[in-house]
């Protein structure tokens, strides 16, 4: 390699498509990395890519007419359109470290700041927000759908000037010029060199926000509180719409692009390079359907931290993506509210499912007759008259073919077709209500489990003609909803690629959140909207904290997070079946801010840990074998020993930042069939001494068997008990060293 490619190499970062690129006649786009900029001048770096493309084009006018993105900021490497041979022609060229082919990837308010913050309002619990001033003056860069700057969550009345350290640009198009952008949204780009033009058809070609996506993402991070918001104005889930970091400013930058939300790779790979060299001191990527993009680590490494969603492709096992220890990996949950829906049967049973329904238009207030729609296909239903009538559905039974939300929504589009007048659907999850959306306005579509279903059939079975009416959701919040639990569609770990890497790393608030789209306020559910919440929580503890890096950041998110819910019970995860969450489901745990903001001790990382972790995984030689064998010793706020045989012993260092003299002691939740020792067992720092101790964990396997993962804890407490700083621990004995088992 060459001398520029050590932590270049750490960017060639293992991109798994989701959904490759349609070749263009006989080119497409590659993705080219080229290693750490040779030229601090961006110019000379873009002139330096045009001479590389040429020597393989021909001519310096080819190259101008093939490159898309010239990557000139946090490293060295261009997009370019290619064939085949001239893609290897330029892997075997000096100087460059790869070429890979594009590919696509998935996208994946009024109440959740109030769960994950506290009441704006209450003084005593949203310590956190008034300590770091809201976020004030924090710029947040929002890689995703674009913005929609006219939404009240982006006033900027009361702001101040744009802080000077910031050197983006707003870049106008279709729909959006210079006065789009404000004080509030003090950037914006978008990217169009790519992306498959099927994508861009009916879209803005500018930064505004067709899908209406990267709106709510922003509106999440940083909206400005409005009040009196609730879901399309019908009173349902009332309250004051803000962002966790409501006095933030805004970087918006427009990478995907579609009806569905899909981002092409070499798009991405340009708006984190401009969002680093722009000044963003944070980076929101509410993305899923791949592993990590080149620039990530850059980004890090300039003390940026970067927050991705998990993917949405739980309850399953080994689903859990954006992986890179880097990187904050983020897991959905529920909150204390719900959407209770009364289900009058024609004998005067009620029963309770849950909706959205709140279209007054739609008249349900009569009985009207019920039949029995079985899984809702085109040939149960074609067995059934179902016109004017309420339908009966159940979920399908493959849930892994056929998962929850497909099914909802399926069941939605089939009884419409036949004229129905209302749907209740069984099923084991109540998290894909976002489905019951395409319901406004046609019929109301309730969830329900399958108990209350049962109870329904037998009805049905029993009455010669049955009947049914539906009320308008309510809403319900606090104590009498059971929360937070992991949402059943959260992508579960362990990681494929990096098993010795727990993710994901935190959970927050995903399920029914309802921020700006457009000119209103729309739910929408997801590992993407848990994404947003971490970043408003990392931006308010840059305010606070500026000095610390993104590990400090993260291990301070990590080590303080709650694992009990609100009744002190252990929070469950959603699922088949349900059951209390472990590691795998929520890292750590539930975010808890406030706590963060004061975490007592912290693990760091050197960067130049990560640039060797990289390394190893591209061009393993040397004793990246030995290392890439004990990533458990990388310094992480977590332990994962997937291979355990006999016994292992793990070092990490903790940095106190909290008191000067403070003596920490160690308490163990060793897991199943494990024994774990610590040494030492208590920690004193003091005034004039290092602020950094050492501390090593041996685990020993009690038996010599091919296991399964079991969990457990590490945590250390202050004499004070003002501290508590716990690590989640996940083992798995082995006797071969590769398994299937991985529950």
């Amino acid at each position: 390699m060459n001398r520029g490619s050590v932590l270049a190499s750490t960017l060639l970062l293992l991109l798994v498509p989701w959904l490759p690129l349609p070749a263009l006649a006989s080119s497409k786009v590659y993705i080219v990395y080229m290693g750490e900029k040779e030229h601090d001048d961006p110019s000379m770096v873009t002139t330096s890519h045009h001479d590389v493309l040429a020597s393989v084009l021909g001519s310096k006018e080819a190259a101008l007419k093939s490159i898309v993105y010239s990557y000139k900021h946090g490293f060295s490497g261009f997009a370019a359109m290619l064939t085949e041979a001239q893609a290897e022609e330029l892997s075997s060229l000096d100087g460059v470290v790869f070429v890979k082919p594009d590919a696509l990837y998935e996208m994946q308010t009024t109440r959740s700041w109030d769960v994950v913050l506290g009441n704006i309002s209450d003084q005593q619990s949203a310590r956190l927000q008034q300590k770091a001033k809201f976020g004030q003056d924090i710029i947040v860069g929002v890689v995703d759908s674009g913005i929609w700057p006219e939404s009240r969550s982006f006033d900027d009345s009361g702001y101040g000037p744009v802080p000077a350290r910031w050197k983006g640009e707003c870049q106008t198009g279709e729909a959006f010029n210079a006065t789009s952008c404000n004080r509030k949204i003090v950037g914006a780009r978008w990217y169009t060199g790519g992306v498959d033009p099927e994508l861009l058809k009916g879209e803005f070609m500018s930064p505004r926000d067709h899908n209406g996506h990267g709106t709510h993402v922003a509106s999440t991070i940083a909206g400005s509180p409005v009040r009196d918001v609730s879901y399309y104005g019908s009173g349902l889930a009332a309250g004051v719409a803000r962002g966790g970091a409501p006095r933030a400013r805004l970087a918006v930058y427009k990478a995907c692009w579609g009806a569905t939300v899909w981002c092409s790779g070499a798009a991405l790979l340009a708006a984190i390079d401009d969002a680093t060299n722009d000044g963003v001191d944070v980076l929101s990527l509410s993305l899923g359907g791949f592993q990590e993009f080149a620039g990530t680590l850059h980004a890090v490494a300039r003390g940026v931290p970067v927050v991705f969603a998990g993917m949405n492709r739980g309850p399953a096992p080994q689903t859990v993506r954006n992986t890179a220890p880097w990187l904050i990996t983020v897991a959905a949950s529920m909150m204390d509210r719900s959407f209770p829906t009364k289900v009058v049967l024609g004998n005067n049973e009620e029963l309770v499912g849950q909706s959205r329904y709140v279209d007054a238009t739609v008249n349900t207030s009569e009985f009207l007759n019920l039949v029995h729609g079985f899984r809702c296909d085109n040939a149960s239903l074609a067995s059934v008259n179902a016109t004017g009538k309420v339908v009966l559905c159940y979920a399908p039974e493959d849930v892994n073919i056929n998962p929850p939300r497909q099914g909802f929504f399926n069941a939605i589009s089939n009884v419409k077709k036949v004229g129905a007048r209302g749907l209740i659907f069984a099923g084991y999850s109540s998290n894909v209500l976002d489905k019951a959306d395409s319901c406004n306005g046609v019929m109301p579509c309730v969830l329900v489990d399958f108990e209350i279903a049962n109870r329904i059939a037998f009805y049905m079975i029993n009455t010669r003609t049955p009947v049914v009416r539906i009320s308008p959701a309510t809403t319900v919040v606090g104590d009498w909803v059971l929360s937070p639990r992991i949402a059943s569609f959260s992508s579960r770990g362990p990681s494929v690629e990096f098993p010795a890497i727990l993710k994901p790393d935190i959970a927050a608030p995903g399920v029914s959140i309802l921020a700006a789209v457009r000119d209103s306020y729309e739910f929408m559910s997801g590992t993407s909207m848990a994404c947003p919440h971490v970043s408003g929580v990392v931006a308010l503890l840059k305010s606070v904290h500026p000095e610390w890096s993104p590990a400090m950041i993260k291990s301070a998110i990590v080590t303080t997070a709650s694992t009990t819910d609100r009744f002190g019970m252990p929070i469950l995860a959603e699922g088949l079946p349900r059951k209390p969450a472990d590691p795998f489901d929520m890292g750590g745990g539930h975010i808890e801010p406030d706590r963060a903001a004061d975490p007592g001790l912290v693990y760091d990382v050197d960067p130049a840990e990560y640039t060797r972790f990289f390394r190893c995984t591209l061009d393993p030689k040397d004793d990246c074998s030995s290392y890439m064998g004990r990533l458990y010793q990388l310094n992480l706020p977590s332990i994962a020993v997937p291979d355990l045989v006999g016994s292992v012993t793990v070092s990490r260092t903790v940095t106190n930042v909290g008191p000067a003299e403070v003596t920490y002691r160690v308490a163990v939740e060793a897991p199943a069939g494990v024994d774990v020792s610590v040494e030492p067992t208590v920690m004193t720092f003091a005034v004039d001494a290092s602020r950094n101790a050492t501390f090593k964990a041996t685990l020993t396997a009690r038996q010599m068997v091919q296991g399964v993962y079991t969990f457990g804890s590490l945590a250390w407490s202050d004499d004070g008990g003002a501290h508590s700083v716990r690590i989640p621990i996940a083992v798995r004995s082995v006797i071969q060293d590769f398994v299937a088992d991985v529950s």
